[in-house]
């Protein structure tokens, strides 16, 4: 039996992810990212969800999702309610999870083609 690999149809996919770094393709990343099938984002400038505003969102949010997953290091944090509202009177569903989860959860969603962009704040990373 011939087994060939199957390349995903988008350029970024994510190879693991904690609260201190992520691995997308081949390169590793130890400040925060946003990340969508088709575009990396680097040195998102949030290093705490406690501190995440609208405007951080504002790149995310540019490229018109359907849902917005939120990785918050390693424990699920929520962000402030502003935020959460941000999202949802956009039309956007926000899913809120920590990076490991949010890692899969955006490969699952990608591999389905659906229009998803992932926000993962890194502990090390940002200001």
């Amino acid at each position: 039996m011939q087994l060939s690999r199957e390349l995903p149809d988008y350029i970024y996919s994510l190879r693991s992810a904690d609260g201190q770094q992520a691995r997308v393709n081949d390169r590793t990343l130890a400040r925060s990212f946003i990340l969508s099938p088709d575009q990396l984002i680097e040195d998102w400038a949030v290093a705490a969800v406690g501190r995440l505003t609208v405007a951080d969102l504002a790149p995310a949010l540019e490229q018109n999702p359907a849902v917005l997953i939120l990785g918050t290091g390693e424990q699920q944090v929520f962000p402030p309610v502003e935020v959460m509202a941000a999202c949802l009177t956009r039309g956007v569903g926000i899913e809120v999870m920590n990076n490991a989860s949010a890692a899969r959860t955006f490969n699952v969603l990608a591999g389905e083609n659906r229009r998803v962009v992932a926000a993962f704040i890194l502990e090390t990373g940002g200001n």
